[in-house]
């Protein structure tokens, strides 16, 4: 089984424990320690964290499998890493992050939002300080499927029908997040995921899940203080909340209206704000209908009391094609069932826009196999827990590796084919120096390139085997039948010879003093 360390920084953060595949033996394993740095890797004896899905400027998610479960169920663990040390900061992040359990527990009941398993921290001793870090994690379920994110990148701008239907489903959820009195605050296309049809629990169940609660705000409560954490993402967050002033459920419409718009025209939303009016400049880039571009309009407002002041207000325009001060609670109906068709509604038929790469856009296309769960800014930082630290066993330090053997019959047959050449080519050039033909410099200079030619060539492998050989016999009958050479026939070739062995010897003897110090070393 692979085990993903989840120290921030590890030098080797995989590690492959194929013990753990047998039920019997991991009964009676209960931890296992990081091969490079000593971190703890069966989290709380029970989580099992197997590959990296994710990590933002605050956290870190892994892919990861519940032990304490038959067959070992898939879920999400989201860890908390913090780079600073101002107190204050290092409160309010602790408090989002503690926060996130405390709604995901309160909210986890719904369908499309993810379950919590288990809120805890771990005390880890460091390697290099020998002081105790406190890591806090939350375990909660995995949802198998793709984020808007990677489905716009995937398949370009989305049809006027298929915003519809995400609004459609995204409304209720927020409206019942409002009603247990949170505000989600980071609403954007990576924080809303497709679950694939084949994944779902309950028959007929909306695919669309809400996720990240990192940065929900309690509403705000008689004498308590209406200032935000600026934690938020540009262009989806309202005006007021990049200001740090109090948000409402207003905030997370017109965070949802970034969302849809994005979809409609595939362009970021730099593109579609233009800050000169302070207003969203998106009708020209997409093709709707009138009722779904005011609905969006109306969601886009600058002031928070000139939106929608409900999902269920944004819902009702949606589907009623009206607007009315109290419309009928979206909260109540079943949560494992998606909202209920309106039979006075007619959805528009898609676009037949163009799309990003160049396609003509089909609302609902096939999805591709599991792409994993994303993790977005996910949670904060922790205070300074109390208690020691497990006692982390001194690991070993890793042997170096040993050196690479030389191919030795290639080194050797390399050494026999240059000494013959060397030989041969020596012999020419001295049949040339002696008729005349050529001056010393010339002959010098000629066996040196013919020779540096010949071992690049071998280098390179263009030379080896059967073409040392056929070069070899080549050159020998030069050597056996030129009359111009002083030596010529068998003594020709046993000079070359000679020469072809002494080269044999010292690459021998290099070989020898290579494998010694490698065994040294």
């Amino acid at each position: 089984m692979q085990v993903h360390c989840t120290r921030p920084g590890c030098p080797q953060p995989i590690n492959n424990f194929p013990e753990l595949d047998d039920p019997a033996v991991r009964k009676k394993s209960p931890q296992k320690f990081c091969l490079a740095c000593g971190m703890p890797l069966i989290l709380r004896n029970r989580y099992v964290p197997q590959r990296l899905l994710g990590q933002g400027g605050f956290g870190a998610a892994y892919f990861a499998r519940d032990l304490d479960t038959p067959r070992l169920r898939e879920c999400v663990i989201k860890q908390l890493v913090v780079n600073t040390t101002d107190p204050e900061t290092l409160a309010k992040t602790q408090e989002l992050f503690e926060r996130e359990g405390e709604v995901l527990e309160n909210l986890g009941t719904h369908a499309q939002i993810p379950d919590l398993y288990a809120y805890f921290e771990l005390d880890v001793a460091n390697l290099q300080t020998g002081r105790s870090e406190p890591y806090f994690y939350i375990a909660q379920e995995f949802i198998d499927g793709e984020t808007l994110e990677e489905e716009v990148g995937r398949k370009g701008q989305f049809s006027e029908a298929e915003v519809v239907e995400l609004l459609r489903e995204i409304l209720p959820v927020l409206q019942y997040v409002h009603d247990n009195g949170s505000i989600h605050r980071d609403i954007k296309l990576s924080n809303i995921m497709r679950q694939y049809p084949h994944k779902t629990k309950v028959p007929g169940q909306a695919s669309l899940y809400l996720l990240d609660f990192g940065a929900v705000k309690q509403l705000a409560t008689l004498g308590g203080s209406s200032k935000m954490t600026g934690i938020y993402t540009p262009h989806f967050a309202p005006p007021e909340q990049s200001r740090g002033e109090q948000v409402f459920p207003s905030s997370d419409l017109y965070a949802l209206a970034v969302t849809c718009v994005v979809l409609l025209t595939g362009k970021p939303p730099s593109d579609l704000y233009e800050a000169y009016t302070n207003s969203w400049k998106w009708r020209p880039h997409a093709q709707v209908t009138e009722q779904l571009a005011q609905v969006l309009d109306r969601m886009l407002l600058p002031a928070p009391s000139q939106r929608f002041q409900s999902a269920s207000e944004a819902y009702y325009a949606l589907t009623q094609g009206s607007i009315i001060p109290n419309p009928p609670p979206l909260s109540t109906r079943p949560l494992s069932t998606p909202p209920p068709p309106i039979a006075t509604v007619s959805v528009p038929a898609p676009s037949t826009g163009t799309n990003l790469q160049g396609s003509v856009g089909t609302p609902n296309p096939p999805l591709p196999q599991a792409t994993g769960q994303n993790i977005n800014q996910p949670t904060i930082t922790p205070r300074q827990p109390q208690g020691k630290a497990p006692k982390v066993p001194k690991q070993p330090k890793p042997a170096k590796p040993p050196a690479p053997p030389l191919p030795m019959l290639k080194v050797l047959t390399g050494a026999a084919f240059t000494g013959f050449e060397a030989g041969i080519i020596g012999l020419v050039g001295h049949g040339l120096l002696t008729q005349g033909w050529a001056s010393l410099g010339l002959v010098a200079g000629g066996v040196g390139v013919v020779l540096a030619l010949l071992i690049f060539l071998q280098f390179k492998g263009v030379i080896e085997k059967w073409e040392q050989l056929v070069i070899a016999v080549i050159s020998g009958a030069i050597v056996w039948f030129a009359p111009f050479l002083p030596i010529v026939g068998v003594q020709a070739l046993l000079i070359s010879g000679m020469i072809a062995v002494g080269l044999v010897v010292i690459a021998q003897i290099f070989l020898l003093i290579y494998t010694l110090l490698s065994k040294i070393l």
